[in-house]
């Protein structure tokens, strides 16, 4: 198993679970324990645990939100996969909205030419990547910009929304569950990611499984607000079916 491999499927763990124990991560992993503890090193550096003796705790866990830069090394394949066929949703013309987020990152990527779009985000990241495109229109929302997530939130940001008509949304989250819907730790995030889904006539939640049975301070929506889910196959059918029950069709990359 390659370092990357190793890193998402520890910090996968640590978000099931109370805490993951060194000793375990290296049978499991058939590693030495010094392997493990620099890995644990290294995701405790880019924000995704934190180091205990003996183990680590998933940095959520402490109530604080993972950097986008730390996000963007987690399940590149999956995401990948995700936003490949998330981009069959994309219509030949028309009002598509990318919110701020790593798995909307890819699908900005992977956008096809020649189509007549017009993209609105609320993410930096992602309007830097498509300002040079001279096939699309761009808008970048306005705002307050979270540091952590590069994206603009707050009341200027949702005013903005509520002014528009957006033909598909694809929206990231924190956390989505059964119990909880769709989650997420800030509360200004949240109300921006309320809007930009009342303001589509097609919301899709765009998300890797280790977001999902995870629940966050702040709800931003319910499953049945949702038409479709893109995830990807690490997803059981079980909890595919029971979250599918709730309204959204649930897609796996």
């Amino acid at each position: 198993m390659h370092q990357h491999e190793r890193h998402t499927f520890i910090v996968d763990l640590a978000r099931r679970t109370p805490r993951v124990e060194v000793g375990d991560l290296a049978e499991s992993l058939d590693v030495t324990p010094e392997t493990i503890r620099r890995d644990l090193t290294a995701l405790e550096r880019h924000g995704l645990v934190r180091r205990v003796h003996g183990g680590a705790i998933a940095i959520e866990r402490f109530g604080f939100e993972p950097t986008l830069e730390s996000r963007t090394e987690l399940h590149r394949e999956e995401k990948r996969r995700i936003a490949e066929m998330a981009i069959g949703l994309v219509p030949e013309h028309g009002v598509v909205l990318l919110d701020a987020g790593t798995t909307t990152g890819v699908i900005a990527e992977l956008l096809p030419h020649g189509r007549e779009l017009t993209v609105v985000t609320d993410s930096l990241t992602i309007a830097g990547a498509l300002a040079r495109r001279t096939d699309l229109e761009l808008h970048l929302l306005g705002g307050r910009v979270r540091h952590r997530t590069l994206a603009a939130v707050g009341p200027w940001a949702v005013h903005a929304i509520a002014d528009v008509h957006v033909d598909v949304a694809f929206i990231g989250t924190n956390g989505v569950s059964v119990d909880r819907g769709l989650t997420t730790p800030d509360e200004a995030e949240a109300a921006t990611k309320r809007a930009m889904i009342e303001a589509s006539a097609c919301p899709v939640l765009v998300c890797d499984h280790s977001k999902i049975g995870t629940n966050h301070f702040h709800r931003f929506g319910e499953l049945s607000s949702i038409d479709t889910i893109v995830t990807d196959s690490g997803l059981d059918p079980e909890t595919a079916a029971a979250l599918g029950a709730h309204g959204p069709e649930v897609l796996l990359a």
